[in-house]
């Protein structure tokens, strides 16, 4: 079976692995969608491991084995079409002289995007834990309140913006297309995912739960009222 295409000219791409750093990068936020809806209409997580906290780490650290799995994936696909085969960009065309200055540039972006990308999934994690980001929510794990602090002052889902972030930087630092052609899905993908599945089903399950709050307040004012 051929896993790799080849013109004259062209560079060979190895679609094998290419494709499967694209399934992976779609499957994984689509799994962990369709898992957490269930534990929160169903709980089976959490009648299987006996406690909500339980079920939550526990997936958390099938989210946390997935993604790492994806990382390998889309890395190895840019390992088996490196820059030198099919680059973002030909640094030759800018002069034999210059390569070395193009490479150190694009080597300076991808630090300058990692350190960026880095800040925004650590300080995301830090201001949500373990269980507030991954997923803790669905399993009735809610947090008091909205975090307004940075990076939530200035992004709306600052992990997925800092993993898409870290993608690009390798890629552009490595000067490899398909790295950036990946991260542009993983763009795609995590916009899908937050902007018609997670976002409003976790503001549902707030609203839902503020909803609950005033009702028992209510009913406790009736309550003192008698």
């Amino acid at each position: 079976m051929l896993y790799s295409f080849t013109t004259p000219g062209m560079a060979s791409i190895h679609y094998r692995s290419f494709g499967m750093a694209a399934v992976a990068i779609a499957g994984l936020p689509t799994v962990w969608n369709i898992v957490a809806r269930n534990e929160y209409h169903r709980h089976t997580i959490e009648k299987t491991l006996g406690g909500k906290k339980a079920g939550a780490y526990f997936l958390a650290a099938a989210i946390f084995v997935a993604s790492g799995v994806r990382d390998y994936l889309f890395y190895n696909a840019m390992a088996n079409t490196p820059g030198t085969e099919l680059p973002i960009l030909p640094t030759h065309a800018f002069g034999a002289g210059n390569v070395g200055v193009v490479r150190s540039v694009m080597s300076g972006i991808g630090t300058a995007l990692m350190l960026t990308g880095t800040t925004l999934v650590v300080s995301s994690f830090l201001r949500l834990g373990v269980t507030g980001t991954y997923l803790g929510d669905y399993f009735g794990i809610l947090m008091e309140e909205r975090v307004t602090t940075f990076p939530f002052s200035h992004f709306e889902n600052p992990m997925y913006l800092g993993a898409t972030l870290n993608f690009l930087a390798t890629s552009i630092a490595q000067n490899n297309a398909v790295g950036a052609v990946l991260t542009g899905w993983v763009a795609l993908v995590y916009h899908i995912s937050t902007k018609y599945f997670e976002n409003p089903f976790t503001a549902m399950i707030y609203s839902r739960r503020d909803e609950e709050n005033r009702a028992a307040s209510r009913a406790s004012g009736a309550v003192k009222k008698h």
